[in-house]
C-alpha cells in the first residue's frame, strides 16, 4: 500500500503529539464516580497488562476505581470506537497503541477518525517486537528458521494479534526481507495469540517486550 505523503505526515505528526502532561483539566474532585478504562484487544496481552497496572496505579491515587473494559475486535477498531462515542467526559479512557493509528490508514470504512476524534493524554510505554517460537521448534536461530521455511513453503504458521497490528507489521517486514512463505493467522489479541504458540498450535510470534513504561 502507498501513503500519500502528506497522509502520512499527518498521521506521523499525530502520534509525535503525546504530551507528558494530560490535556484533561483535572478537578480536585475528579473523578466522582468510577473511570472506564478500555483495552481493544483481550484479557493477557500487552496492552491488557499495562491497562491493568496503571488501573490499579490511579485507582490507589485517586481513591476512586478505575476499570479496564475489554472492548476486543478488528485490531482494537472496536474499543477505540466505543470511547470515541462515549461522552466526553474523562470518565471513558483508552490505553491504545500504534495499531490503532496504523488502522487509520488499513481500514477505509472506519466510522470514526483516531487522530480527529480521539486526543493523545500520555505515553506509557516503548516496547520492540521480538520473534518467539515454541522450545520444540527444531530451528534455534533466525537463519535456521528462514532455511526451515523456504525449504517447507506454507508449512508454517505466524501468529499476529490482527491484521494491522505491530506483530502483523513486524511479520510483514520479515516476510519482505525474507522471501519466505509463511502462513499468517490472526488473533484478536495477543494473548489468545500466545495461548496458541504455547499449545502449539502456531509455530511463530513477533511479541511485545516492555523496554519502558
Amino acid at each position: 500500500m502507498k501513503l500519500p505523503r502528506r497522509q502520512f505526515l499527518h498521521l506521523a505528526a499525530g502520534a509525535a503529539a503525546v504530551p507528558a502532561v494530560s490535556r484533561f483539566a483535572w478537578g480536585q474532585v475528579y473523578p466522582t464516580r468510577p473511570v472506564r478504562l478500555v483495552v481493544g484487544f483481550p484479557a493477557g496481552g500487552t496492552n491488557d497488562l499495562h491497562a491493568r497496572l496503571i488501573a490499579e496505579w490511579l485507582t490507589k491515587h485517586f481513591g476512586r476505581s478505575f476499570i479496564v473494559e475489554n472492548r476486543a475486535g478488528a485490531a482494537g477498531n472496536i474499543g477505540a470506537e466505543a470511547v470515541v462515542r462515549a461522552a466526553a467526559d474523562g470518565y471513558t479512557l483508552s490505553l491504545c497503541g500504534s495499531t490503532e493509528l496504523r488502522n487509520e490508514i488499513l481500514y477505509s470504512d472506519l466510522k470514526f477518525s483516531f487522530t480527529r476524534d480521539l486526543a493523545p493524554v500520555a505515553g506509557v510505554m516503548l516496547g520492540p517486537q521480538v520473534l518467539v517460537v515454541h522450545p520444540s521448534f527444531s530451528a534455534r536461530s533466525v537463519s535456521e528458521l528462514i532455511a526451515t521455511a523456504k525449504a517447507n513453503p506454507d508449512s508454517l504458521t505466524v501468529a499476529s494479534s490482527g491484521v494491522g497490528s505491530s506483530p502483523h507489521i513486524s511479520w510483514e517486514l520479515f516476510r519482505s526481507m525474507t522471501g519466505v512463505r509463511i502462513l499468517h493467522v490472526p488473533y484478536r489479541g495477543g494473548g489468545p495469540a500466545m495461548t496458541d504458540l504455547l499449545g502449539q498450535q502456531v509455530q511463530l510470534f513477533f511479541s511485545t517486550l516492555v523496554d519502558r513504561i
